[in-house]
């Protein structure tokens, strides 16, 4: 299969599982055995892409961004808390990922890891589904501390593949009464440093890689992947966004208990 055509599987599957509670990670890997690709050839691609979904939140919000901005240089209250609580919620993170980054690599290469994740994550949203009721925290900016750093502290599941970083915070952020599209909002927001701290590893670690271009995948690549990703993923969060605001997670939930189902069928045979 050509290689652009690979990147443009790939972009996809960024761009459609990125910000949906069903594990964009899990998604890349299981497409790379699905379809017989070179795993370890493609683990740099994988988390670089995600940096094209990231973009498409910057574009969709450039809106709320620019205010929060306007906010921080005219001394507004509002502007400083809702920074404030993006940067702790991405602080757990940030932390763990950097003492556990062989660890989690080691990891991403496991398409039963995924399977299973997929399937208990799955279970774990009817259950919450059925259990949590409405919060009634709204607004990034309402936001207690302490509730952030419970939701940071719950993103740092999704260092396991398949568990998903976007299902990992909105999930978290149900459970300790935050309302449904602020959590859903702030899991995207969190995205933008959780990403581009994991990009920036990743270009940092195989910069060499990238740059020999035929004889791995090359930054044209990656581009092609980038792009489709962020295109893909500014269609979908739209229509997350909108889905959410009235109905719940059950259709996702039920979606990774057949995909992670499905994918412990075809490990067993293969």
């Amino acid at each position: 299969m050509p290689v652009l055509l690979i990147a443009i599987i790939l972009g996809i599957v960024e761009g459609v599982t990125e910000f949906l509670p069903v594990s964009s990670t899990g998604h890349l890997i299981l497409a790379t055995e699905l379809l017989g690709f070179d795993a370890n050839r493609w683990a740099a691609f994988n988390v670089i892409i995600q940096l094209g979904a990231i973009l498409a939140i910057v574009v969709l919000y450039w809106r709320t961004f620019w205010a929060v901005l306007e906010g921080l240089f005219g001394g507004q209250k509002m502007s400083w808390l809702f920074v404030r609580n993006v940067l702790i919620g991405f602080l757990p993170s940030a932390i763990l990922g950097f003492l556990l980054i062989n660890n989690i690599e080691a990891l991403l290469g496991n398409a039963m890891v995924v399977a299973l994740a997929l399937i208990l994550g799955g279970v774990a949203i009817l259950v919450i589904e059925k259990t949590v009721k409405p919060g009634n925290i709204i607004g990034v900016s309402e936001m207690p501390m302490g509730r952030v750093l419970g939701i940071g502290l719950i993103q740092c599941l999704s260092m396991i593949p398949g568990v998903s970083r976007s299902g990992a915070t909105i999930l978290g952020g149900l459970s300790l009464g935050v309302e449904r599209r602020t959590a859903a909002e702030f899991s995207f927001f969190l995205a933008i440093p959780t990403m581009a701290g994991a990009t920036t590893l990743e270009l940092v670690k195989h910069h060499d890689a990238l740059l020999a271009g035929s004889a791995q995948v090359g930054f044209g690549t990656v581009a092609v992947g980038f792009i489709v990703s962020f295109v893909t993923a500014i269609v979908v969060v739209k229509a997350f966004v909108h889905y959410i605001s009235k109905h719940g997670f059950g259709p996702f939930a039920w979606y990774r208990i057949i995909a992670g189902g499905a994918a412990l069928v075809w490990i067993a045979m293969r």
